[in-house]
């Protein structure tokens, strides 16, 4: 299909704007031409020309990209291309209206966050722990591999961000250490419970570390590790662990302790509460941990599901 005469003509008006005026690139001027080309033919089967096509042109094109199975971020850039197009026309008073001021761009499905399995935190964790255990080390190697395990420890077992991890004074570890105290976005404070090998690395960290205002003291402009210094730890180790280093991140590990916890009959209010989440809706990116959940319980325990197995 192509544009009508009139519309074409338009087109090429636009395109030497364009080109004239904002130094566009040939490249982004061909397509340009494409997507207004095809969004013209699109209107001129509704019976429509770009000097009166409305919102309905606008969005049935956008359905009829999305039908043919096109990207939403490539559908994006065509409403764009379609947007300055009738910014032109109204600027130049060939039209009084623009059809795509409240038209809404298409939405990117939300990505699933990346997480580790289970087994590959215990490989993660194990890896840490033997080095951390390694009698030959020099006491500065020593050192940084037994912060490393605790690093670790308390990511996973918390699911805190790096920041708050490498921030987290030495009081915030109460006397029992069975909860860490740990100060969010917004200052917002939370206390958040630990398990067994946690509370034993870090009872040790701080047995054999010197005191100081900070858990994890470093010689920085802050006073304390870096959130950059523990990622590239973290991500040596994982390729000492034979782990793909590029997989493995502290949010990364964030993103394991929610969806494990889930995993395993947590409930969502609960993560939301122990990751420092304002608003449940951020939490909501771990329903299709949920989801998966429900369908496993439901072909697992349904009375009737024994029938349908072979």
């Amino acid at each position: 299909m192509t544009a009508a005469p009139g519309d074409a003509a338009l087109i090429e008006a636009f395109l030497e704007m364009m080109a004239a005026e904002r130094g566009a690139a040939l490249n982004t001027l061909e397509a340009y031409r494409r997507s207004l080309a095809d969004y013209a033919a699109h209107a001129g089967v509704r019976r429509k020309s770009l000097t009166n096509a409305g919102r309905d042109e606008v969005t049935t094109y956008l359905g009829d990209l999305a039908a043919r199975g096109m990207a939403p971020a490539t559908a994006a850039q065509h409403l764009s291309a379609i947007r300055q197009f009738h910014r032109f026309l109204v600027a130049d008073g060939i039209r009084a209206d623009d059809p795509t001021r409240i038209v809404p761009a298409p939405r990117r499905a939300a990505a699933l966050p990346k997480i580790l399995s289970v087994a590959e935190v215990d490989t993660l964790l194990t890896q840490a722990e033997t080095e951390a255990a390694n009698p030959d080390l020099s006491p500065s190697k020593a050192a940084s591999a037994r912060r490393l395990y605790l690093i670790l420890e308390l990511l996973y077992a918390t699911g805190m961000r790096i920041s708050e991890l490498v921030a987290l004074p030495r009081a915030a570890a109460r006397r029992d250490a069975e909860m860490l105290s740990i100060t969010g976005k917004g200052g917002r404070e939370r206390l958040v419970p630990l398990n067994d090998r946690a509370r034993d690395a870090l009872a040790q960290w701080i047995s054999t570390y010197p005191a100081n205002r900070f858990l994890f003291p470093a010689n920085s402009e802050a006073g304390h590790l870096t959130r950059q210094q523990a990622a590239r730890d973290i991500k040596a180790l994982a390729a000492r662990a034979g782990l793909p280093a590029h997989k493995v991140s502290p949010h990364v590990l964030r993103h394991a302790f929610a969806s494990h916890l889930l995993e395993r009959g947590a409930d969502l209010r609960v993560v939301q509460m122990l990751l420092g989440h304002a608003d449940i809706s951020t939490t909501q990116i771990y329903t299709h941990v949920l989801d998966e959940r429900l369908t496993r319980l439901v072909s697992e325990n349904h009375p009737l599901a024994a029938r349908h197995k072979p």
